[in-house]
């Protein structure tokens, strides 16, 4: 529950109704004012309040049968022209001669989209961030649009699921009905249990005290506009303020195709897809005022953030295009190859090396291209490191989008040959290094809500076992199935995660490799590793086309992808024949 402040002030609106008023932050600040939506009260927003209060000044109201608001009877009291009302009215109080910025959410945030076709909109508010809450009339417009086109099978079907999905509101619109179901599913903690399903954990839940009696006053905007809005709608509602939707993905009420169409309507859009339930104001309080807060900067006079911009609809570019992608091991080989291919393709690049001039060099190369880049050293073994490397990333940059695991070393030889300081070295690298970088990242991800991808970089080796690489071999098939749990984990979080496998790309990974030789033969070493560079080179695949395969993997969303045709060849064969690849383990390197 949140608790419920004095109201700071009282507004009249148009038809008599008091509007409760509360306002936090500095009065000579941009105003930002917070709509809720039903069944809620203004405590909605008790989570995104202090993170907007230091910068703007915030006003949140309750809506006319909610909280400290009058309670008018009429169920036409109850219309989103009479909500659109009460917003005006509070924004000429609190806000005189000066345009606002608005973020609102359900119920509220149609009222704004109906406030919106009014003439003297564009002179009132500055920006629009809409959540779980579309247009009545462009919603008209999608659903029966799209259910007299059965030609178009897709579209059809997504307006169908969403008329269905909006069968409750036929319920709770049946005069003498509405208030016993609302009772009934606040009483029995219905609506709790949404919230919970939703993955909203009990801290977070913000509804005030008497709910009961808000849900149950409120319920008539189902009777006063679910028909309505049913039966008519504008064809003309056309937007012009810049307007930001926040599409919850998961939203079991409002689908995220209702907006495939928002783009007809309005001139300036934005739209973020945010992996939560319905009621993200709750569980994602962060994302939306920080998305507030871009949005403000930006109209504001400021440059457009990465964020922000790749949010824009419409914007040129591919899949990539302001995209920030953070890549270990970048100094040299496949990471650097991933780094400038990510590059090339419009990606705002984190590139990270043990080796700080190597890493300063490839995005020195970036930034020569026209590209956009930062160089950092890093040990990925030490996972102190990893985490305040995350932690600087994300302060200085934002939460990558894609993050890329790919430092790792080599180690070749027999268990009982290699010294057990090498053995650990190399699990405290490729496979500590890759779970460092998934810890370090991965709840960042998570909490951010937007999705993601991550890249662990595994091998061939991975399921091709050599008794003459046995710790390169253990360390690989660990990353391998260490990915496979995680993606399992991750996907609900609409985070991907894919598992790259290369073989023998020509890369300078043999120089640093350390031989483990059986006593008396340590003077072959120098000649094996001459050997296998020599044969690495021959077979001509560079990491330039090991880089491709990674970006592609991430666009198509691969969990798994080999790299180069014995990769796949092998891979195969481990599935179907895997005694095949027993017997060849016990092959020597020296």
């Amino acid at each position: 529950m949140g608790d419920v402040a004095e109201p700071r002030r009282y507004v009249d609106s148009a038809d008599g109704a008091r509007i409760a008023v509360y306002e936090q932050g500095p009065a000579d600040a941009p105003t930002v004012v917070l709509v809720h939506g039903w069944p809620d009260s203004h405590v909605l927003w008790d989570a995104v309040v202090p993170l907007l209060a230091d910068r703007f000044h915030v006003v949140r109201y309750d809506n006319r049968g909610v909280g400290a608001s009058s309670v008018p009877k009429p169920v036409a009291a109850y219309r989103l022209s009479r909500y659109a009302d009460d917003f005006a009215a509070v924004v000429d109080a609190v806000a005189p001669g000066r345009p606002v910025h608005v973020l609102a959410h359900d119920w509220g945030s149609a009222a704004i989209w109906e406030y919106l076709a009014r003439p003297q909109a564009a002179d009132r508010v500055a920006s629009f961030t809409s959540v779980s809450g579309p247009s009545a009339d462009h919603l008209h417009a999608y659903v029966w649009g799209n259910l007299a086109r059965p030609y178009r099978p897709r579209r059809f079907v997504r307006a169908l699921a969403q008329l269905a999905a909006f069968s409750y509101m036929a319920l709770l619109s049946i005069p003498g009905l509405s208030p016993v179901l609302v009772r009934a599913a606040v009483r029995r903690g219905l609506l709790r249990g949404l919230l919970l399903r939703d993955g909203i954990p009990p801290a977070r839940i913000r509804h005030s005290p008497n709910l009961l009696t808000d849900a149950v006053n409120s319920a008539k905007v189902y009777r006063a506009n679910f028909l309505p809005a049913l039966v008519s709608g504008r064809r003309d509602h056309y937007i012009g303020v810049p307007v930001q939707l926040i599409v919850n993905t998961r939203d079991r009420h409002v689908r995220p195709h209702v907006y495939e169409d928002t783009h007809r309507w309005v001139s300036r859009l934005w739209r973020r897809d945010l992996h939560a339930g319905h009621w993200s104001p709750m569980s994602h309080p962060q994302l939306l005022a920080r998305a507030v807060t871009q949005l403000v900067d930006h109209l504001g006079g400021a440059p457009e953030h990465r964020e922000l911009r790749r949010a824009r609809v419409g914007r040129p570019g591919g899949p990539f295009t302001d995209a920030l992608v953070s890549i270990t091991g970048a100094g040299s080989g496949i990471g650097r190859a991933t780094a400038l291919e990510f590059a090339s393709q419009g990606a705002e690049v984190v590139v990270s090396d043990i080796d700080g001039a190597a890493a300063k060099q490839t995005a020195d190369e970036i930034v020569a291209r026209g590209g956009v880049a930062h160089a950092y050293t890093l040990d990925v073994s030490d996972a102190d490191a990893v985490e305040e490397f995350a932690e600087r990333v994300c302060a200085e940059h934002g939460v990558p989008d894609i993050v890329v695991n790919n430092a790792g070393i080599g180690q070749a030889g027999r268990f009982l040959d290699t010294p057990r300081e090498d053995w650990d070295r190399v699990l405290e690298v490729n496979l500590g290094g890759v779970v460092n970088g998934c810890r370090a990242f991965a709840r960042r991800l998570v909490e951010r809500g937007t999705g993601g991808h991550i890249v662990n970089v595994a091998s061939m080796a991975s399921y091709a076992p050599l008794q003459s690489l046995n710790a390169y071999c253990t360390s690989k098939a660990a990353v391998y199935m260490f990915s496979d749990c995680l993606r399992a984990e991750l996907d609900a979080a609409g985070i991907g995660l894919t598992t790259i496998c290369p073989s023998t790309v020509n890369t300078n990974i043999l120089r640093g490799t350390r031989f483990s030789a059986p006593e008396g033969r340590a003077g072959r070493v120098d000649g094996r590793r001459a050997q296998l560079e020599k044969l690495f080179a021959l077979r001509r695949y560079g990491p330039d086309k090991a880089a491709k395969a990674i970006v592609s993997a991430v666009q198509a969303n691969k969990p798994i992808r080999p790299v180069m045709p014995e990769a796949y060849f092998v891979y195969g064969v481990s599935r179907l024949l895997p005694q095949a690849l027993r017997s060849t383990a016990r092959g020597r390197v020296l």
